[in-house]
């Protein structure tokens, strides 16, 4: 499925796509980016507690301003009471170096980034996030629905095998289930 363009009012239907999406093929985890906790607040109101395992990866602390963390504190409070998990790390296409040295024999994180958003820049973030997940210990190393998009909001699913950032190149991106036309 695609949209004609990216945008943050595909949010909630595409946490509705993808969850229904996992429930017809038997998945449990699914991965959603949120920094300011726009689509994790979505989420909250539409998972299956017991059914569906979520984790809500944010940007790391600093991102934008030295110290800060632009998730809400209340709202993360608000998701580990209800079952989801909150993972805040580094961002991995940030820290690839070693994985592109061993590769190619040069570091250029930019290159597996930009490669990822010829797809779409959600496709990107969700491969991103899974990553960050995994090195964390949240998900199995199994196939992982993962939910991001382009700016605010999601507009983009795929199903990834999931794998650590220092085992980048054996994450696959096995189904892009629903992104946006243009982004």
């Amino acid at each position: 499925m695609h949209y004609e363009k990216s945008g943050i009012e595909h949010t909630e239907e595409t946490i509705e796509f993808a969850l229904k999406y996992a429930e017809k093929n038997g998945m449990q985890h699914i991965v959603i980016a949120s920094t300011t906790g726009y689509s994790a607040e979505k989420m909250l109101g539409k998972y299956k507690k017991g059914v569906h395992k979520i984790v809500v990866v944010t940007h790391n602390t600093g991102f934008k301003e030295e110290g800060v963390q632009t998730f809400p504190d209340d709202l993360r409070k608000k998701l580990t009471d209800s079952g989801i998990k909150v993972h805040t790390g580094t961002m991995v296409l940030r820290s690839l170096g070693t994985a592109i040295r061993e590769l190619t024999g040069y570091s250029e994180q930019e290159l597996i980034a930009n490669t990822l958003r010829m797809f779409s820049q959600g496709v990107k973030v969700c491969v991103e996030i899974i990553a960050m997940a995994a090195d964390s210990g949240v998900i199995p190393f199994s196939d992982v629905i993962a939910i991001a998009g382009t700016g605010k909001g999601a507009d983009t699913a795929c199903l990834i095998r999931a794998n650590s950032s220092n085992k980048f190149f054996k994450i696959k991106v096995k189904e892009i289930i629903i992104k946006p036309k243009e982004f």
